[in-house]
């Protein structure tokens, strides 16, 4: 017989709990991810003010509920986890506006109980060295002759002279400061205005460093040390150093488990590798390799590996360089959720999908949501990718 004193106990417990969950008569209900608890599963995001290139026209801004509703699209679709793209020289633009929307993507963060990584991004180096480029600010380049204006920021000799010397630590502003400590000066402040929010998960030093010599290696590690010691002194949060580019298996600078390992930083304390990986593991010899020396990686650094980009893409060659092929690219529900099978089956720490972005980009897969008559529309990819997560988590 169930004791009566200890039924009414029950009872009020059980109210009391309801009582704690309800406000004015609205009950709230919390988003539930399918993703685990220690297991980060979302989307790589392009903000508005943090994306601007410092050299160029500024771009187009988004809807004004752009975050707000980006973040409760994806809760609803079971993910916890966004990596959010941010350039430094974006912040040299602007900084009012580069550190105002750093507090809207937080604060939406915090609505919707998502996890955000925070990237210092850049592709090809800088919009100073080429158009397309975004990441370093113009201060350390302008008035050099290495570095002239549209001189290519990718495979070109003064991208190529720009990044030896920074590994050498010889890059300075027009002021004589050294790159290094400005960048660690950036990081930073935006740690300090991101750190106290419960979304936040951890910060990416610096997406995709360019490799192009072997002697390199071993560099990076000494830049990515001396900046998670810099970070340490505000975070405790994660910290993320990046694989590098190009990931040439055949190239000069002797890609290998071993050199990608003398990249980490010396304290390894809640750091994470962060890879990129744009096709299934297995799906050719290529991709298996490339995987498997991430996964060796691990092993000798002992540092988890995060795959913050990923897709399933085919590049062809043109003009002896690989470039993606939008037309022989896809992805649908079988391959996605093979992508997510195999992460989850080599315990990875997290992945974010490629991309989340108002502005649609030619490859189709690249587009998890479109901005149509400004409303943010989900494609069919928003649909693969939550069917997938569900399957697989």
């Amino acid at each position: 017989m169930v004791n009566s004193k200890h039924t009414k106990s029950v009872l009020f417990g059980f109210t009391f709990v309801l009582i704690l969950f309800m406000t004015n008569g609205a009950i709230f209900a919390f988003a539930q991810s399918s993703a685990p608890d220690n297991t980060l599963v979302g989307v790589v995001m392009k903000g508005a003010n943090v994306n601007q290139k410092q050299a160029r026209e500024a771009t187009p801004l988004p809807p004004a509920n752009y975050f707000d509703e980006s973040f409760k699209l994806i809760s609803e679709a079971g993910l916890n986890h966004v990596r959010f793209l941010f350039y430094w020289e974006a912040y040299e633009k602007n900084p009012e506006l580069f550190m105002k929307e750093l507090d809207a993507v937080a604060n939406a963060a915090d609505k919707y109980g998502i996890k955000v990584i925070y990237d210092n991004h850049q592709w090809h180096t800088s919009s100073w060295l080429e158009k397309r480029g975004t990441g370093f600010p113009v201060a350390l380049f302008e008035n050099n002759s290495l570095y002239p204006k549209d001189g290519g920021g990718n495979v070109e000799k003064p991208a190529k002279t720009w990044w030896s010397n920074f590994w050498d630590r010889s890059i300075k502003d027009v002021q004589g400061n050294d790159a290094w400590k400005l960048q660690s000066d950036f990081l930073k402040k935006v740690v300090t205005k991101l750190d106290s929010h419960a979304s936040t998960a951890g910060y990416e030093i610096l997406s995709e460093p360019h490799v192009d010599t072997v002697n390199e290696w071993a560099k990076i590690g000494k830049f990515n040390s001396f900046m998670t010691d810099e970070l340490r002194t505000v975070t405790q949060k994660s910290i993320l150093y990046s694989m590098n580019v190009p990931v040439d298996l055949k190239g000069p600078i002797n890609l290998s488990p071993e050199n990608l390992a003398k990249m980490a930083p010396t304290n390894k304390e809640n750091v994470m590798f962060k890879i990129s990986v744009y096709g299934i593991p297995d799906r050719d010899q290529y991709q298996k390799q490339r995987f498997d020396i991430f996964l060796k990686t691990r092993v000798l650094t002992g540092i988890p590996l995060y795959i913050g980009e990923w897709n399933n893409v085919v590049r062809t060659q043109v003009n002896g360089l690989f470039t993606l092929d939008p037309t022989k690219s896809g992805l649908n529900q079988d391959n996605t959720v093979a992508m997510l099978q195999s992460f989850k089956k080599e315990n990875v720490s997290g992945s974010a999908f490629w991309k989340w972005d108002y502005n649609d980009a030619p490859t189709a897969s690249f587009n998890i949501v479109l901005l149509q008559n400004g409303t943010l529309k989900p494609t069919q990819y928003y649909t693969i990718l939550k069917n997938a997560v569900a399957a697989v988590y």
